[in-house]
């Protein structure tokens, strides 16, 4: 078994890692980029998976040459996103991973790029589990993060909201994007990653450890209470 060291505090990624968004941005995405003749590869979902809404609208349109400005298509896409966001489910796991945690008393928190409109669409069936975290940081709203993911401001900042303020190496984020898995890396955490499979192995690499599902966890690998069924 590989030795991965012991955690005291866990921080959770939002966006296609608790919660099945992805196939929402897929399908919206494509939708908008389609009036105006270009497609939503493969290659730019990944570019934009885990970054704030102002970065993730001007790397589709650096990557696609779309001819409408970044803002224009931030302002369509959102309206539709506003529609369809509450209809995101929990992905396998998700909640019996949230649920375990909280009852054996980690703190655990959320570290989301969402911006914080979109954020209380995309929970808004699901407010009980969400209120079992210590705190929600919501990057896109918060003065205090300065940079979106990849930079690692986000889960510094998620670390020392704790009420035990607890150093980089105590914490283990999961993520699902190369863009949080780099920022959690910066950050000196452990992170376990639960990538898309259009994710390629080469953005991988800096992850602790990569998961197909939520459901492979192995909290005692990692010093935290094994689950009991």
């Amino acid at each position: 078994m590989a030795n991965f060291k012991p955690v005291t505090h866990v921080i959770f990624d939002m966006d296609g890692l608790l919660l099945d968004t992805e196939k929402i941005y897929l399908k919206t995405f494509s939708e908008v980029l389609g009036k105006y003749g270009k497609e939503y590869l493969d290659e730019v979902r990944v570019k934009v998976m885990g970054t704030q809404p102002k970065d993730t609208f001007r790397i589709i349109k650096e990557n696609t040459g779309v001819d409408v400005s970044p803002e224009q298509l931030g302002e369509e896409i959102h309206g539709l996103l506003r529609e369809r966001m509450h209809l995101a489910q929990f992905m396998p796991g998700a909640e019996r991973l949230i649920r375990h945690l909280k009852n054996n008393n980690i703190p655990i928190a959320v570290a989301t790029s969402s911006g914080k409109d979109t954020f209380e669409i995309k929970t808004s069936n699901h407010r009980q589990i969400f209120d079992l975290f210590h705190h929600i940081v919501v990057g896109s709203s918060d003065p205090e993060v300065k940079q979106g993911k990849p930079a690692p401001d986000i889960f510094l900042i998620c670390a020392s909201r704790f009420d035990e303020k607890p150093s980089p190496d105590q914490c283990l984020v999961f993520e699902d994007a190369p863009n949080g898995v780099q920022a959690a890396s910066s950050a000196g955490m452990q992170v376990i990653m639960v990538p898309d499979a259009i994710v390629p192995p080469e953005k991988r690499t800096l992850a602790t450890k990569v998961l197909k599902s939520l459901e492979e966890f192995k909290p005692e690998e990692f010093g935290l209470p094994p689950f009991s069924d």
